[in-house]
């Protein structure tokens, strides 16, 4: 045998039965989320050519993609987020059509570095793009999109982090700071490293307040009353109408009757180049990383050949899933209703009635072992079937209930309930 057949990769592996029926579900909840608001459903190759997550403006690194080459050599790469595939979608097969372009997706991304603390290195990602409008009103309705999914998925007790990165850019401007600085100012605020950030600041000739409210950032979180403490400090037009920005998102999503999901982070920096105004997180208890993330991304879709304003999520359904098992929320399991048991004479009955009550609703398996009615009680008790229909002839039904261990003899009429 050879050694890793019966072996799946580092990182990735199977979805049982039971994990693959809630998986499913929660699925198919945040579908009709995305439905019901709505949100279209795309879907982009698994395979993308790898000059569409180029790193040049930093953002998909090159080290986390899965690469390899097709027959004329050419570098591809297993999409490590769906959002840049949607941008070029928007770009090329939608650039004739009218905005606001409204998309949803669910699928499977792979990233190379995704792995310890339940992150896999393949994934699967649900979430919407609103392309074509650059208004507060856009972003509140993709963070309220947000919420109502993962309260569709399960989970009540949850945050959503909301910052804004021209707040950030801005102070940055004031500094003086270079480009390289900002960037390594940018990821040590990120981490909510205090230390590192005074020791770069202590190295710049920056003003008193300046200086302050930069030092400050890692801990600039909570409701709208920290947007009016950093009021108070002098800063530029492009700080200033971040805040604005802010607020206005803040006060539709109270209008939304959804703030109490919602806190503020200025200290919140994920990539300036990706993004270029609202930025937000989803943090819930049992996940030591965030379940969602989003923001506006209003020129990334340029990149491939249409300016379009841009803003969505996406909401990692595993992490999800891992919320939900360590918050000890029970989730639905799936079980079988019936199992039909027949002889050769009552077999077309037997696919009468099974059919019958599957149009029904019920979940119904038809035995077909053949084993003896004790055999087929036994299995049905392991598998935890609630009860066995035998079909003795064309109108005589013997009924077995499981759990109480009872028999009883109806007719066809009286079983389906005519």
């Amino acid at each position: 045998m050879t050694k890793w057949k019966i072996y799946t990769p580092e990182g990735v592996q199977d979805v049982l039965v039971n994990e693959c029926f809630v998986k499913r579900n929660i699925e198919e909840k945040v579908r009709n989320v995305f439905r019901s608001s709505g949100f279209y459903e795309v879907e982009t190759p698994i395979v993308e050519f790898y000059d569409a997550f180029l790193a040049e403006d930093g953002i998909t690194a090159q080290e986390t993609m899965f690469k390899f080459f097709d027959q004329q050599g050419r570098i591809l790469v297993l999409r490590p987020e769906i959002t840049i595939p949607i941008a070029r979608l928007a770009a090329t097969k939608y650039k004739d059509f009218d905005h606001p372009l409204r998309f949803c997706y669910i699928g499977n991304t792979f990233n190379y570095k995704e792995l310890g603390g339940g992150k896999q290195k393949e994934f699967t990602q649900a979430g919407v793009e609103l392309l074509g409008i650059n208004s507060p009103e856009a972003d509140a309705e993709v963070i309220a999109t947000a919420i109502n999914a993962v309260r569709a998925a399960g989970l009540e007790n949850f945050q959503i982090d909301i910052g804004q990165v021209d707040f950030f850019k801005g102070l940055m401007e004031e500094t003086g700071l270079t480009a390289e600085e900002t960037e390594q100012m940018r990821i040590l605020i990120d981490r909510k490293d205090y230390l590192a950030v005074e020791e770069l600041v202590k190295t710049h000739n920056i003003r008193e307040d300046l200086k302050e409210l930069v030092l400050s950032l890692p801990r600039l979180f909570g409701s709208l009353d920290v947007i009016e403490t950093v009021e108070k400090y002098s800063l530029n037009e492009k700080s200033i109408n971040a805040l604005e920005n802010l607020r206005r998102v803040l006060k539709i999503l109270e209008d939304y009757e959804l703030s109490k999901y919602v806190s503020i982070d200025l200290g919140m920096v994920q990539s300036l180049n990706y993004y270029t105004g609202i930025i937000f997180r989803g943090f819930t208890y049992g996940a030591g990383f965030p379940i969602l993330s989003g923001g506006r991304y209003d020129k990334l879709v340029e990149k491939f050949g249409k300016v379009s304003p841009a803003t969505g999520f996406s909401l990692g359904i595993n992490m999800v899933m891992m919320a939900l098992e360590r918050q000890k929320i029970e989730a639905e399991r799936p079980a079988i209703d019936s199992l039909i048991c027949y002889k050769e004479e009552g077999r077309k009955t037997a696919f009468k009635v099974c059919q019958t009550l599957r149009d029904q609703g019920l979940v119904v398996e038809i035995d077909v072992t053949g084993k003896e009615p004790e055999d087929v009680k036994e299995y049905a008790r392991i598998k935890g079937i609630g009860g066995i229909i035998r079909i003795l002839d064309d109108q005589r039904i013997e009924v077995v209930n499981i759990e109480k261990d009872e028999t009883s003899t109806v007719t066809i009429d009286e079983l389906l309930g005519r």
